[in-house]
């Protein structure tokens, strides 16, 4: 997988990389044909509003002048124009209005300015606004407009954007044309000229400015315009209106102009939006032989790719598996068969591969196994070594102890003096003491240390027994059980065992403390405790004790501070005794010893036989 994801790496690069170019090349295209749908649904209505809101702002213009009745008809007919073009404009702004967050943004501005008609109209018809305040409402929703006209022409091919700026700019031209018509819809006051210099002023440089940029087939009906005989007259009598006159004829000629401008501006637009299309098919066109090359060559890459990978994760797989089968199988099986003495032969690891270097790596897996099966040979032989010295050092150990006793038992017959009765007492203690260590080495080198007994012996007496087997006997108190009996086959073994946890509870132990021995019938068999009071031992420490004692390890040479704890757990394991350790109430550690009912039986069932050797508990003075 990770050769595969090394090879994913360049190749979804790759694909990325195409689809960015394909998506942007195609985006591209999307647009310039989007510049179509904005313009029927956004340019077009925003277009007819502008109109619609010129004309009865030189209505209510001319209401304000007169205030008579055919002024306010003429109004009321305008607005009603008016708010059917707001409502069209509404509807197909609707469409096209998340077109993008910006243009989204200009339609609200547009609604907003656009919601003050009722507003601005009310304060007409009261009388409450003056005729230049209300000229700058109508500017501000018209200006809000044409903002709208700006944003919606962006386009990414340049010189459409260019044209359409310029169209845009004659469009406010004429916008401005409108305003000077209504300041100057009848005799104007000396701040109604101010505002109508700044117009004029502001329109004649602006349409320089613009025809400038036109293309020449935009320039040549544009400058034809301006000139006509009425525009040359409307130049004419702005000046007359600047100087303070009111000539006759201002608001037809402004009319006819007014319209020939639209005529002018949506021609042009039109034409704009035409171009965008041709240039959208090249763009497409663009996008698909650039994207299908692409295409080909990731395809190409990819296949190429994937196959040289897939090799070589066959041959990799191939190698994982015959590493995996020596570490899992071969090995341990070569491990166990050495453990039981049987001769091992082990095939080389075989690994087919066109790559040298897997083939160098097969080959050194192969020596590696061999040199692991060498070493397992060495170590088991090492082991069984060590297991036959501590046997053989075990079994004279344990004859000269035998010796030993047997003089001692003699000596203590013939003795009469308490002194020197106590001390061969003591001297049986240590020899006792000194077997047991010497079958804790028996069973560490995997054999039977052979003491056992032909009868059930209760199993007071075996805790007993055990308690008699380590040094601080007399801490030791033993709490009287149940009557119930061990076999006899068991009783050397669970001597031993439980030997080893009472003197573990003794050392780890203060001195000044006993270590309480107790034992009661369980429902799956017979439960002897060892509970010491001292320091305890963490939860951690508890937990692989546990395991270690659940499941026995091999026996290792060089953690020989816990021979005790191999000990135990070899014996355990050799009768399916189950030993815990937990903490106990006192601060200490409690070790539990559950011997298997099939190994207990009731003492009233069976005669009660004297041990073949019989249990000696050495007494404190």
């Amino acid at each position: 997988m990770k050769i595969v994801g090394l090879l994913l790496v360049p190749l979804m690069s790759m694909v990325v990389l195409w689809g960015v170019i394909a998506a942007v090349t195609a985006g591209e295209s999307l647009k310039l044909r989007e510049y179509t749908t904005l313009w029927t649904n956004l340019r077009v209505p925003a277009y007819l509003v502008i109109g619609e809101i010129q004309r009865e702002r030189l209505a209510s213009v001319q209401m304000l002048r007169k205030k008579g009745f055919r002024e306010r008809s003429a109004t009321n007919a305008q607005r009603a124009r008016t708010n059917n073009m707001v409502e069209e404009f509404r509807a197909k702004s609707a469409k096209s209005k998340n077109a993008s967050p910006t243009i989204s943004s200009q339609v609200d501005q547009v609604l907003i300015q656009l919601g003050k008609l009722d507003a601005l109209r009310g304060e007409i018809d009261a009388g409450l606004t003056a005729r230049v305040h209300a000229i700058e409402t109508y500017n501000a929703m018209i200006d809000s407009l044409f903002g709208l006209h700006q944003r919606v022409a962006f386009i990414d091919d340049i010189p459409i954007y260019e044209q359409s700026r310029v169209v845009i700019d004659l469009g406010f031209a004429k916008e401005l044309l409108t305003r000077e018509q209504a300041v100057a819809a009848g005799p104007t006051t000396e701040e109604e000229r101010r505002t109508f210099t700044q117009l004029v002023g502001n329109r004649r440089f602006l349409l320089n400015q613009a025809v400038a940029g036109l293309d020449p087939s935009l320039r040549d009906a544009q400058v034809a315009l301006l000139a006509s005989p009425d525009y040359q007259r409307m130049r004419v009598m702005e000046d007359q209106i600047i100087a303070g006159e009111n000539p006759d004829r201002w608001a037809a000629t402004t009319e006819r102009l007014a319209g020939s401008f639209q005529e002018f501006q949506m021609a042009a637009s039109r034409e704009l939006t035409q171009r965008a299309a041709p240039v959208a098919d090249s763009v497409l066109l663009r996008a698909v032989v650039l994207g299908g090359t692409g295409l080909v060559l990731v395809v190409v890459s990819i296949v190429i790719s994937l196959r040289a990978g897939n090799r070589l994760s066959k041959d990799l797989a191939a190698l994982r598996f015959a590493a995996l089968e020596v570490a899992e199988d071969r090995l341990p099986q070569v491990v166990d068969k050495l453990r039981k003495g049987e001769q091992v032969d082990v095939p080389d690891v075989q690994v087919v591969s066109t790559t040298a270097e897997i083939d160098d790596v097969g080959q050194a897996f192969s020596t590696v196994q061999h040199t692991a099966v060498e070493a397992a040979v060495g170590q088991a032989q090492l082991r069984e070594g060590v297991g036959h010295v501590f046997r053989n050092l075990a079994r004279r150990s344990q004859t000269l102890l035998h010796r030993q006793r047997i003089q001692l038992e003699g000596m203590q017959h013939r003795a009469t003096d308490p002194d020197a009765l106590d001390d061969l007492f003591r001297l049986d203690h240590l020899t006792t003491r000194m077997r047991r260590h010497a079958e804790g080495l028996i069973i560490l080198s995997g054999a039977t240390p052979g003491r056992g007994w032909s009868r059930p012996v209760p199993l007071h007496d075996v805790a007993r027994g055990a308690a008699a087997e380590v040094e601080d006997y007399q801490r030791v108190a033993v709490e009287p059980m149940s009557s119930h009996a061990l076999d006899g086959g068991l009783v050397g073994d669970v001597i031993h065992l439980i030997a080893e946890l009472i003197e573990n509870a003794t050392v780890y132990s203060p001195p000044h403390t006993p270590v309480i021995v107790r034992g009661e019938a369980a429902a799956r068999g017979f439960a002897i405790e060892v509970e010491d009071r001292g320091l305890g031992m963490s939860p951690e420490e508890l937990a692989d004790l546990n395991t270690r004692l659940a499941s026995p390890p091999e026996f290792d040479l060089a953690d020989s501070d816990r021979l005790g704890l191999f000990v135990v757990a070899r014996l355990a394991a050799r009768h399916d005794i189950r030993v815990t350790l937990r903490g106990s109430p006192y601060g200490g550690t409690t070790a539990i010893v559950l011997i298997p009912a099939e190994h207990v039986t009731e003492q009233s069932e069976t005669p009660a036989e004297p041990p073949a050797r019989p249990i000696k508990v050495v007494r404190g003075e």
